[in-house]
């Protein structure tokens, strides 16, 4: 998935009209959320190896949790992109 399209049409209808910056700030949103959740999921794999290294025999329980908290940044992310191209499709 690509946001330059998003926002080269975001860039367009700024020269045509003034919901334009609806549009910007779509691409803007759909953006952060995907910076926001590789970045969470990193920190999330990352401490979760430096527990399981730490911790051998806690491993089982911590690649769980790590799991658990993935999927939820994930779902996180997908609400914030789905609500941006929303946003994007109203104008």
């Amino acid at each position: 998935m690509s946001i330059f399209p998003l926002l080269q049409a975001a860039s367009e209808a700024v020269a045509n009209n003034n919901t334009g910056l609806a549009l910007i700030g779509a691409g803007l949103g759909a953006g952060l959320a995907t910076i926001g959740a590789g970045l969470g999921i990193g920190r999330i794999g990352g401490q979760a190896v430096e527990g399981m290294a730490r911790q051998p025999e806690a491993a089982g329980r911590i690649q769980t949790a790590a799991l658990i908290l993935a999927a939820f940044i994930e779902g996180a992310a997908l609400f914030g992109i789905v609500i941006a191209f929303l946003i994007q499709g109203k104008f």
